[in-house]
Order: structure tokens, then sequence, then C-alpha cells
């Protein structure tokens, strides 16, 4: 492959997923056309399949690349905070701070579940980056969880699949009814709690970074 068209195709993919996201949440990941993705991103239907076989694989790509963009904000926010001041409390607010911007995205994921509910191709490849997001998160909140002085006693892929269908489940209440519930609010009110239940205190705190 020519090297120039070996470095321009990190830029052409990168663009293509951002008018991808744009054209999903605008028209839904069904209405869409490649053609619509292609124009808004300023490339051709070669470029197009030169990066992705489909629209399925273009949106397998956008959850990876959210999921990692998530993952990485959170662990920002949560390493900012000194180990001696770390707490349940803490960790939620970070867990419980909603982007803006995660509007679009809920919109776009959720019209692709329905169609992997009912196609079990599309199921299965959904499952699987599922997993992959979810063994992070489990990661994530094992070391987080043991920052703040506490240890997991659940399963912590279960317990991330528990804080994800709280997430999910409460997104799409709050943007039903904004105004009676804002994102976020039911994990600052019940996660604490939650995350107490199922944890106990660690005999040895890890020292301050």
């Amino acid at each position: 492959m020519p090297r120039g068209v070996t470095k321009r195709r990190p830029r052409t993919r990168a663009a293509l997923l951002a008018a991808a996201l744009e054209v999903f949440a605008e028209h839904g990941f069904h209405a869409a056309p490649i053609e619509q993705i292609c124009e808004r991103a300023g490339f051709t239907r070669g470029a197009f399949y030169s990066n992705f076989s489909s629209k399925e694989e273009l949106f397998l790509a956008l959850f990876d690349e959210h999921s990692e963009r998530v993952v990485a904000r959170i662990t920002t926010l949560v390493d900012s905070i000194s180990t001696e001041n770390l707490t349940l409390q803490g960790l939620v607010e970070v867990l419980a701070d909603i982007e803006p911007a995660e509007r679009d995205w809920y919109l776009v994921t959720t019209e692709f579940t329905l169609y992997a509910i009912r196609d079990p191709q599309a199921g299965w490849a959904l499952a699987q980056h599922d997993a992959r997001l979810r063994a992070e998160i489990a990661r994530c909140l094992t070391e987080h969880l043991a920052r703040a002085g506490r240890t997991l006693t659940v399963d912590a892929d279960e317990l991330a699949r528990l804080l994800i269908a709280i997430r999910e489940g409460g997104l799409a209440q709050s943007y039903v009814e904004p105004e009676q519930l804002p994102p976020g609010q039911l994990e600052r009110r019940f996660l604490v709690p939650l995350l107490t239940a199922l944890t106990r205190e660690r005999t040895g705190r890890p020292e301050p970074v």
C-alpha cells in the first residue's frame, strides 16, 4: 500500500466514524444510508468499504470507540482524586457525571440494541463487544474501589452488568423526563448505599500515590 494511503487511512476512518454518529443520531441506524454518511464525511463509497464491510461493522467500531473514551474519562477523573481523599461518594460522583453529548450516543446504541435482539447474528456480535466493555469496567471498578479502601463481595462482572443497567435505564427515563429526573440522579441517590452493601472495608488500604 502506498505510504500516503497508509497515513490517510486513520483520518478517513475517524471522519467516517464521526459522520456516522451524527447521521445515525439524526435519522436512525436503519434509515441512515451509507451514501449520506460518506457525503457527511466528505468521502466516497469506496472509502467507506475500504474501512468497513457494513453499517453493522461501522456501528461496532463506534461502540468500541465510545467505550474506550468513557472508560478513559472515568479513569482520568478518579485518578485525579488523591487516594486519601477518594471515597465511595467521590467515586459515585464521577460515575454519575453524564456528558450532554451522551444523548446522541444513547439514541444510536438503543436502536442497534433492539435490532440485535431481533437478529441473532447481530446479537452475538454485540454481545462480544459488550463483554469486552464489561470486563474493562469490572477491572477498573475493582481497582478504584481498592483505592477507596473497599473490596467487592460480589462478582465484578455481574456488578458491572447492574451498573450498566442502572445507567442505561436511568438515561432512558431522564431523556423522556429531563426536568423530573436529570441524568445521573439515580446514581447519585442510590449507588453509595448499593456499593456499601456490596463491598467491605479492606484491611490494608493502598498507600497514597
